[in-house]
């Protein structure tokens, strides 16, 4: 059966819940649908007891999965503890008319359908799944090390096959027109239907910026007085990120600047952490930063380490005098090698130029600055057994789930 959006849910409030245990781009993707399908979107996220009875332990805890909910620029409002299975008297309360899921079926412990009762009630929307991306995929990268979706750097023959819209040996998968499509939508207004944030892309051998996605930052009429720049590999985007980010955006808005953020590809984050890292790629990470309310431009590729070039053209790019570049609470420092037992030194000091210039600022402890991408693996890997019970329990729903979905399809619609 299909479930097309009926004509008034443009003037309804619209509901859509969920687990969230990683703030994916997947997730985003579910709730920038919903967002263009109502005028308000309220966000159930599940507690924690409720999913381990369901489909098994969670990653993150129910406030750390609220916060990465409330980031979203979609979400006008996250509901903690809402129902596993969706409950049309829950959504009553918070005057929402109609339920949105992606294209495929969850189940309860017991194998039932989770939105049986409002499809049943002509109160459900469906839309399309971001495919590729589950936190199901995330753990199992973890668990099994894997770097396969590792993707190369962006440089100036990649680019040039972009513009040309030629498919050849050196199209680059950020540029395919299905990327291309999805950093467009990702990087929409907070209605989801209009032009918001800029995109540039960082050309790795040549350090030219290319002004990937158009927005309305750049468009302004340069209205602001300076941009206030950070960058990182922003992996497993989380809570310990979005208060950062939070706490530069807030500082942004009273100082009439504009947050830039820069996110650094796959080579460069693997080469300094090592290991299997980055987990997500820069197409996943990057889709995470530009769904995020305290961002307003983004840099894909940028350097690890800035210069003065660099910053010249961020500068004259967006028409301002200042850039002001900010840190959290921990300094990152550059080895040569993976030998974590070297001493740190002005030499390979990240923030060398910037202290120089001046124009180094730190922000402040928050409440999520214990954690970090590798805490979050942590997690993973001390309870492994417990995520390697979840990953299997998961296959075995996820036959069923596709028996379900091939039958609900067969009635028609």
């Amino acid at each position: 059966m299909s479930f097309p959006a009926p004509e008034d849910s443009k003037t309804s409030r619209v509901w859509i819940d969920g687990c969230f245990d990683f703030a994916h781009h997947g997730h985003a993707g579910a709730m920038l649908q919903a967002r263009q399908i109502g005028k308000e979107l309220y966000v159930g996220v599940h507690s924690d007891e409720e999913i381990l009875h369901n489909k098994g332990p969670t990653v993150m805890n129910l406030a750390e999965r609220l916060s990465a909910v409330q980031a979203c620029k979609w979400c006008t409002l996250p509901i903690g503890d809402a129902p596993y299975v969706t409950d049309p008297e829950f959504m009553d309360g918070f005057d929402c008319k109609y339920a949105v899921h992606g294209d495929d079926i969850t189940t309860d412990a017991n194998g039932e359908d989770c939105y049986k009762i409002v499809k049943d009630l002509g109160r459900f929307v469906v839309v399309k799944r971001t495919p590729s991306i589950s936190t199901t995929d995330l753990v199992g990268r973890m668990l099994l090390m894997t770097k396969d979706h590792h993707l190369k750097t962006i440089d100036s023959k990649s680019y040039e096959s972009f513009e040309k819209n030629v498919d050849d040996d050196y199209c680059h998968p950020l540029l395919t027109a299905e990327s291309v499509e999805r950093y467009n939508q990702y990087a929409t207004d907070q209605s989801g239907l209009n032009p918001g944030s800029d995109v540039f892309v960082n050309l790795a051998d040549s350090g030219d910026l290319k002004h990937f996605v158009k927005g309305t930052t750049v468009s302004s009429n340069f209205s602001f007085s300076s941009i206030y720049y950070l960058s990182g590999t922003f992996d497993l985007f989380h809570p310990g990120h979005i208060e950062l980010l939070k706490s530069v955006h807030s500082l942004a808005l009273e100082n009439n600047a504009k947050v830039v953020v820069g996110v650094l590809d796959d080579y460069t984050a693997s080469k300094y952490k090592g290991l299997n890292y980055p987990i997500m790629s820069l197409f996943e990470r990057s889709l995470c930063v530009l769904q995020c309310r305290y961002v307003d431009s983004m840099v894909l590729g940028a350097p690890y380490i800035n210069t003065k070039s660099y910053f010249s053209k961020l500068k004259a790019t967006f028409g301002v005098d200042e850039i002001k570049v900010f840190h959290g609470p921990t300094i990152e420092i550059e080895f040569e090698t993976q030998d974590n037992s070297a001493e740190p030194s002005d030499k390979n000091d990240v923030y060398r130029l910037e202290r120089e210039l001046g124009i180094l600022q730190t922000v402040g402890a928050h409440k999520f600055d214990n954690i970090t991408t590798e805490s979050i693996v942590g997690r993973i890997l001390d309870n492994r057994k417990a995520y390697e019970e979840r990953q299997r329990k998961k296959g075995w729903k996820g036959e069923k789930e596709k028996k379900m979905e091939k039958e609900e399809k067969s009635k028609g619609g």
